[in-house]
């Protein structure tokens, strides 16, 4: 896939978010989570990441009833070497424990180093961490 088409691609997958993609957006957009700024169907390498914390270079992905579990450790294999971390959660975790999920989140974020010693250098001065 080339840039452009990849690029183009995030809005219309960030358009269409499936009820397991809602719930956790719901509490991780805005800077909710503890002042930890997310953003959501973020590309990443050859990758979208269902979302992703830029300051603590982390991703979580949410798998469906259609993951493949060698596929899911590939692409974790490669996103790893890029310098991400990955958390996956089910759809099922997602929609019967987001308290549970999201308490997974934060506990790994405070684990996680700052990638960058001053807040979050996005052009638009977005987020604290």
């Amino acid at each position: 896939m080339k840039d452009f088409e990849r690029t183009n691609r995030a809005p219309a997958l960030r358009n269409q978010p499936s009820e397991p993609e809602i719930r956790p957006w719901y509490r991780l957009s805005r800077s909710q989570l503890e002042g930890f700024k997310s953003r959501r169907q973020a590309p990443i390498g050859p990758f979208f990441a269902d979302f992703l914390c830029p300051a603590r270079a982390l991703i979580v992905e949410l798998d469906g009833e259609t993951h493949d579990a060698d596929e899911d450790a590939r692409r974790d294999a490669v996103i790893q070497r890029l310098g991400f971390d990955t958390l996956r959660f089910t759809n099922s975790d997602v929609m019967t424990n987001i308290d549970g999920v999201l308490r997974v989140i934060l506990d790994k974020l405070h684990r996680l180093p700052p990638r960058w010693p001053h807040p979050d250098p996005s052009p638009e001065g977005e987020g604290l961490s």
